[in-house]
């Protein structure tokens, strides 16, 4: 049986710092496990409230992207000492005549590189649908067709129509931990 290697103390390197762009618990968990999932390295990871310089609640992938993107160059400004700068953007968009939600992920480092992926999709109930389309927010939406409270800083829409079987917190994990190829694989980016 192989054991891990373990780290002296004068190998270790000093703790990276990673900013999120939002304070929203979700999103600054799933990055913190997200990193420590692929690196070997210490993270200490902080939300920061910063604008994603799109509308509240994104429509399309263009927007949605944006928005993420945002999010990690605002932090980045904000907190610009940071290793990595992190920004999540939750969105919807049309197919036919339903709507699909899903997330939009960017990370980059102070080298320049930059890392993006986005979840899965999944469609939404009409109910939801409707209330998007009259102008509200989707975890607004969340709220009051189930009868939940700040359900966008819990489990989200998509752990509330999974009955929790899909956790909103591993759904952004596995985006994020795609947007990390490109640190994890310095060589071929």
């Amino acid at each position: 049986m192989a054991f891990p290697k373990r780290r002296n103390y004068q190998e270790q390197e000093r703790q990276k710092l990673v900013i999120v762009g939002s304070k929203n618990p979700v999103k600054v968990k799933s990055t913190e496990q997200a990193f420590q999932s692929l690196f070997d390295d210490y993270f200490l990871v902080e939300g920061l409230n910063v604008d994603s310089n799109v509308k509240d609640q994104p429509h399309g992938e263009v927007e949605t992207y944006t928005g993420a993107y945002n999010r990690a160059s605002e932090a980045k400004k904000a907190f610009p000492e940071a290793d990595f700068w992190v920004g999540i953007e939750g969105g919807v968009d049309e197919v036919g005549e339903q709507m699909v939600a899903f997330a939009w992920m960017v990370v980059l480092d102070a080298t320049g590189r930059i890392g993006k992926a986005k979840t899965a999709t999944f469609f939404l109930p009409e109910v939801l649908s409707n209330l998007i389309r009259e102008g509200v927010e989707l975890g607004e939406a969340d709220d009051r067709v189930f009868q939940r409270t700040n359900s966008k800083q819990g489990n989200g829409a998509v752990g509330i129509l999974t009955n929790g079987a899909v956790n909103r917190l591993e759904y952004y994990q596995q985006a994020l931990i795609l947007a990390l190829i490109p640190f994890a694989q310095k060589s071929f980016y």
